[in-house]
C-alpha cells in the first residue's frame, strides 16, 4: 500500500528531511534537463526556507499528520478482510515516498517474509504521475537493481494502478457525503435561498492540484477526477433536489500554472456572487486526513469561505477506515489476484510516467492467476502454498 506520506515529527530537521525529499522527486519538481544535476540543491534551498512555515501548519493540528496512523489501520483491517470475506491469508504493508517508513523499507519487510506474490495497491483513488507514479518509478528502480530478488522466478506482482470508478469506492463516497448534507437544519436551508438562490446546498469537491503541463504530458489524473466526481454525484441529491455540486484543485506550489479552479478562488466565487450560504468541503483525493485536509481545508479554507459569506460550512471526512471502504479495497485486492497481472512498468507506460527503463516483466503476467487460484476450489485456493502481500 503505497502512499505519500505527511511529517509526523516536531523536530525541525524532519520537516526538512521531509520537504527535501518531497522536492527532489523529479515527478514532483520536472526541471529542464539542462537544470536536473541542480534538483538536490534546489531540493535543499526550498527545503530550508519552507520549514519553519510547514512546522507551524503541522504545529496548528498537534504537531504531527495522522496519515501514518490512518494507512496502518487501513492495511490491518484490509488483512482482515481479506481473511474474513475470502479466507486469505495475507501480510500487508506500507511504503511511503517522501518519510517513514519508505518503500525500500517494505521490499525489506517483503523479502525477510518471503512474499512471492505481491499486489501493489497506491493509496491514491486516481493515478496522476507526480503521485501513485512517483512511488511505482520507486518500485521499478528497485525491481531493476535487484533482479534476482524481484524478478518472476522470486515474486510475481500485478499492480492497481487507480480505482476511482469501484463502486465500492463511490458508494463509501457518496454515503459520507449524505451525512453532511443531511446536518443542515431547515432554518440553514431557508437561509440558503433567502436571496433567491437556486439551490440551498452546495458540495465542493477539492481535489490536489497537478501542474497543467503534466496533463499536457499524459497525466490521466484530470479526466479521472471528473469522471469520479461525475460518478458520484450520481449517488447525491441533484439540483431539482436543491443541491449543486462544484469542483476545484487546491496545494498548487510555485509560480506555474496548476489545473484550474483554484479552490481558494472558487470559495470567494461562491460566496460573493453566488451567495452561497451552505457548503460541503469534499476532499475527493484523499482517503486519510492529514495536513491538507485539517490544516489547509479545515482551517485555511474554512475561515476563507467565513470571510466571504459562507456561513454553514461542513467538511466531509476522509474515508480513513469506513467499512464500506475497507471491505471494497478487499474485494479489488481478491479481484487483482484472479485477473491478468499488469506490471510495474506497465502500468507506468499506459499512464505516461516517463523516463522509465523498462525491464522486461512478461513472464510474469501468466502467473498472477494462477497464484490467485483461478481454476481451483475455495479450499484449495485458500490452502494454497504461495505467500501473499499487498503493498
Amino acid at each position: 500500500m503505497l502512499h505519500h506520506n505527511d511529517h509526523h515529527s516536531k523536530q525541525l530537521h524532519g520537516h526538512k528531511g521531509f520537504l527535501y525529499n518531497l522536492f527532489a522527486d523529479p515527478d514532483i519538481i520536472r526541471l529542464p534537463s539542462v537544470l536536473s544535476p541542480l534538483q538536490s540543491s534546489i531540493a535543499y534551498f526550498i527545503a530550508k526556507r519552507r520549514a519553519p512555515k510547514s512546522r507551524a501548519a503541522y504545529d496548528s493540528i498537534g504537531g504531527g499528520s495522522p496519515i501514518l496512523k490512518y494507512s496502518n489501520e487501513q492495511a490491518d483491517l484490509l488483512r482482515k478482510s481479506l481473511s474474513d470475506r475470502y479466507g486469505l491469508s495475507v501480510k500487508t504493508y506500507i511504503g511511503m515516498r517522501y518519510w517513514y517508513p519508505f518503500t525500500e523499507e517494505a521490499l525489506d519487510a517483503i523479502r525477510a517474509d518471503g512474499i512471492n506474490a505481491l499486489v501493489i495497491v497506491p493509496l491514491y483513488p486516481q493515478f496522476s504521475i507526480s503521485t501513485s507514479g512517483s512511488s511505482l518509478r520507486v518500485l521499478q528502480e528497485e525491481f531493476a537493481k535487484k533482479p534476482d530478488m524481484y524478478g518472476p522466478s522470486k515474486m510475481t506482482h500485478t499492480v492497481v494502478s487507480s480505482w476511482y470508478d469501484r463502486p465500492g469506492y463511490v458508494r463509501a463516497m457518496a454515503d459520507l457525503i449524505k451525512k453532511e448534507l443531511d446536518k443542515f437544519t431547515p432554518e440553514e436551508i431557508a437561509e440558503g435561498t433567502a436571496d433567491g438562490q437556486e439551490c440551498a446546498r452546495h458540495i465542493l469537491f477539492s481535489a490536489h492540484g497537478v501542474p497543467r503541463s503534466y496533463i499536457e504530458a499524459g497525466d490521466p489524473y484530470m479526466e479521472q477526477i471528473k469522471d469520479c466526481v461525475a460518478k458520484i454525484s450520481k449517488e447525491l441529491p441533484s439540483k431539482e433536489d436543491g443541491v449543486d455540486i462544484h469542483l476545484s484543485y487546491q496545494s498548487r506550489v510555485g509560480p506555474v500554472e496548476w489545473l484550474r479552479p483554484y479552490t481558494d478562488d472558487v470559495i470567494p466565487e461562491l460566496g460573493n456572487e453566488k451567495k452561497v450560504k451552505n457548503l460541503v468541503v469534499v476532499p475527493i483525493s484523499f482517503v486519510s486526513e492529514h495536513i491538507e485536509t485539517l490544516e489547509e481545508i479545515d482551517m485555511e479554507y474554512r475561515e476563507l469561505a467565513e470571510e466571504n459569506g459562507i456561513v454553514n460550512w461542513k467538511r466531509c471526512p476522509a474515508l480513513n477506515t469506513d467499512e464500506t471502504f475497507i471491505e471494497d479495497m478487499a474485494d479489488m485486492v481478491f479481484e487483482a489476484l484472479n485477473e491478468p497481472a499488469q506490471t510495474v512498468t506497465e502500468a507506468c507506460v499506459a499512464n505516461n510516467v516517463a523516463n522509465i527503463e523498462l525491464v522486461d516483466e512478461s513472464d510474469q503476467r501468466m502467473g498472477i492467476a494462477n497464484i490467485a487460484g483461478v481454476g481451483v476450489s475455495d479450499e484449495e485456493f485458500a490452502a494454497s502454498t504461495y505467500t501473499r502481500g499487498v503493498l
